[in-house]
């Protein structure tokens, strides 16, 4: 991704291109001239208030990346982009992004037609310039390119700021990924002992010995009163 700039320096770039493109005469900008085409109210986006002194030290920057230069010689210095050679881009490409420049996300038909006041930008060859775009980093999709009025910008933003302009266009008839809960902790048990239920047999043969014994019982007591009355010692008594 190309190194991003500051929200001035992207305003003073679209500015120098815009002028240059738009102006009869193609004639390097001011400081002064620089500040008011930074700060005028149509076809920015957003809207600022910037003052000289931040401006001139903005363009030193610019100056030292090799984007702008200044001219000197006459009353007062003026400045001039160099888009075309740093960038090596075409008429239509830099116009493309001066626009995305000066107003930061929109669909490329609304910077096609925007862009086509500075450069005619041809609908047909449109997409190529932007997969070029594309390509070296330069615009991003911010919504899917497939879809129907898809969203994108210059790649001049920094990631916090992508991340933004992504929550600001979220992309229509999609919901939201849920989110992943963290998995249960898995807890173990003591196994518990089988219950075995009783048999029904085993109760019936408890109850057939019980009574066997009162059987028994009870032919025991009769036999050793029939011993007692006759008078006959049991065996072993």
């Amino acid at each position: 991704m190309p190194e991003p700039f500051s929200p001035m320096e992207r305003r003073i770039l679209g500015v120098l291109v815009e002028k240059a493109m738009t102006a009869a005469t193609s004639e390097p900008l001011t400081l002064n001239a620089v500040v008011v085409g930074s700060n005028q109210k149509s076809n920015r986006d957003p809207l600022v208030n910037y003052e000289e002194p931040e401006v001139d030290e903005a363009l030193t920057q610019l100056a030292r990346k090799g984007l702008v230069f200044r001219q000197t010689g006459g009353r007062t210095d003026r400045w001039r982009h160099n888009l075309y050679d740093a960038w090596k881009l075409t008429k239509p490409e830099v116009a493309l992004m001066a626009e995305l420049l000066l107003r930061g996300p929109q669909t490329a038909a609304e910077a096609r037609t925007r862009a086509s006041r500075m450069e005619t930008v041809d609908s047909e060859e449109l997409p190529e310039f932007l997969r070029n775009l594309v390509e070296r980093g330069m615009v991003v999709w911010i919504t899917p390119e497939a879809r129907r009025g898809a969203i994108l910008t210059h790649g001049f933003h920094t990631p916090n700021e992508l991340h933004a302009i992504r929550q600001r266009h979220p992309v229509s008839g999609l919901a939201p990924e849920p989110e992943t809960p963290p998995p249960t902790p898995r807890t173990v048990t003591a196994p518990v002992a089988e219950i075995v239920k009783p048999d029904p047999r085993l109760d019936e043969a408890i109850a057939q010995i019980a009574q066997l014994r009162e059987t028994v019982n009870r032919l025991e007591k009769q036999l050793v009163d029939l011993h007692a009355n006759l008078g006959v010692p049991l065996a072993g008594s």
